[in-house]
């Protein structure tokens, strides 16, 4: 069993970004002691966050923005998919 710890306990000090938070098996990261759900398709890999403005996050995978994290909402809001047709 996946225990979720929170590991932005010192962000408050430093830079509100965080390179590799690992995705649980079951899709979630854990942000400031809330279970926030992504995507199993993640599960195991690790994805970056950054604070963009008071309790909103940017989720990064490699190159890629994902989308945002409302920590109210608890939800992953996608962007626009880059691999999708130019039109």
């Amino acid at each position: 069993m996946t225990r979720c710890m929170d590991l932005l306990a010192g962000v408050r000090n430093g830079p509100a970004a965080i390179d590799g938070i690992h995705v649980t098996c079951c899709g979630r990261i854990c942000l400031h002691r809330k279970k926030i759900n992504l995507s199993t398709v993640f599960a195991g890999q690790a994805v970056g966050i950054r604070e963009v403005e008071e309790g909103i996050w940017l989720v990064s995978f490699m190159n890629y923005d994902l989308g945002y994290i409302d920590l109210e909402e608890r939800t992953l809001q996608p962007l626009d998919n880059p691999f999708g047709p130019r039109v």
